[in-house]
């Protein structure tokens, strides 16, 4: 039975969100936007900072990154001989950012004077009595502490799309950092050289437009999925046919089309990995009922599937292949479950006003220190509705040691009072 939700909203910003990612152990990083047209509502993405107050998880803005007219849709992220780069779908290209991790002042942060070397980076407008509890942290502090910020240089930006309205729908950073995959409306999955930007090889399989692809986690396998519903699992390595062709399969006959696919590694096991889909029905009438699927990526066997109360929108796995996070269509809702069982442990009805188009746990192998919290784990949601909310899994209760000391002297003082009544 799925645990109790532990809950709440980080953020809220002034855009509608598509993506988000981790940048670090306690930064996330969220984006999206209004599009070109004239409405007034900003594109770009904004990073935050997570903590644990002892209570609840909060959020700190670190900085905001504006993108013009170009809405970000989506995101990948990848620390390489300890530098940061972000690539970001914005309409048919792939912009390149170097992020550049600066230890800072915390007061200088709170006053947000710091800056962004290329000046498009702004920190959000505090109210004078922000300001004023700021001067009075300064003023209090004793000792200087230096906190993580971050600068957005933007590099190359390439084309990665060549269909009649070319639209980058994916973009996917190999775990080791030398390849980047690509796919849009045109159906191809290109595969590029990271970080030079440069074109290695189209793979031709799908006929639609793609929705999802991922790296394998030795990076090894590229996973992609279209809307002509099948799955094709390819070597990275060099162009050629797909090493699987898979197709959704439901448990009463109907045709479903996948959605969103994922690589797992198979936990204290790095040279294994699983592999995760999400799947619709493609029928929209009556009430839909979304698949969770586990497959072999090997040899293409399904393992597991499990029937969801209402069509997904969303699929993340952590990053020690422990839990899996999905996200609804229709309630906005948001689930976790056990990675190698498909058990659901944590369901959040209604998370977000409108379908999840973004999650992220928080992940236990990433750069820097861990948030500490009394939760296995914590899943990141994002909406069109504007807002960051957070999903704390409890830890499972255990027994306390002075109550496992009373029932030992109890159970032992029974044994001895049966004993003395039996003469042994």
């Amino acid at each position: 039975m799925a645990r109790n939700r532990c809950d709440g909203l980080l953020a809220k910003v002034d855009f509608p969100l598509y993506t988000l990612q981790t940048l670090t152990n306690r930064h996330v990083i969220v984006a999206g936007g209004g599009g070109a047209s004239n409405t007034g509502v900003a594109n770009g993405f904004e990073i935050f900072e997570l903590s644990h107050n002892g209570s609840k998880f909060v959020a700190e803005e670190v900085m905001r990154h504006e993108t013009g007219p170009n809405v970000v849709m989506n995101l990948s992220v990848r620390n390489i001989q300890n530098r940061t780069y972000l690539t970001a779908g914005q309409e048919s290209h792939c912009q390149l950012y170097k992020v550049n991790i600066r230890m800072v002042d915390a007061a200088e942060m709170r006053r947000g004077s710091f800056r962004a070397e290329n000046g498009l980076v702004r920190r959000r407008r505090r109210t004078v009595s922000e300001n004023d509890n700021i001067s009075k942290m300064d003023n209090n502090c004793n000792t200087t502490e230096k906190r993580i910020s971050f600068e957005m240089r933007p590099g190359d930006s390439v084309q990665t799309d060549f269909g009649e309205d070319p639209l980058q729908r994916v973009v996917s950073i190999s775990p080791i950092g030398n390849l980047m995959a690509t796919g849009g409306v045109d159906g191809l999955v290109r595969v590029w050289s990271f970080p030079q930007m440069q074109l290695l090889f189209e793979l031709q399989g799908h006929t639609k437009e793609l929705d999802d692809l991922d790296f394998s986690p030795c990076g090894s396998k590229l996973v992609s999925i279209a809307k002509d519903g099948f799955a094709h699992v390819w070597s990275s390595e060099a162009k050629a046919a797909p090493l699987l062709q898979l197709t959704c399969q439901p448990p009463n006959g109907t045709k479903f089309l996948f959605r969103r696919c994922k690589f797992a590694m198979v936990e204290d096991k790095p040279d294994q990995h699983r592999m995760f889909t999400v799947a619709n029905p493609l029928s929209r009438s009556g009430k839909q009922r979304g698949l969770l699927q586990l497959w072999e990526p090997d040899s293409g066997v399904l393992q597991k599937s499990v029937v969801c109360n209402e069509a997904l929108s969303a699929l993340t796995v952590r990053d020690d292949g422990r839990f899996v996070g999905v996200g609804t269509m229709f309630s906005g809702s948001v689930d976790i479950y056990i990675a190698f069982s498909l058990q659901r442990v944590l369901h959040v009805k209604s998370a977000h006003r409108m379908f999840v188009t973004g999650l992220s746990f928080l992940p236990v192998r990433g750069y820097g220190p861990s948030i500490t919290s009394r939760s296995e784990a914590a899943l990141l949601s994002i909406s069109v509705d504007n807002c960051l909310v957070v999903h704390a899994l409890p830890e499972r209760s255990t027994m306390p040691a002075w109550l496992a000391i009373i029932l030992i002297i109890f159970v032992l003082f029974c044994t001895f009072c049966v004993c003395s009544y039996l003469g042994i």
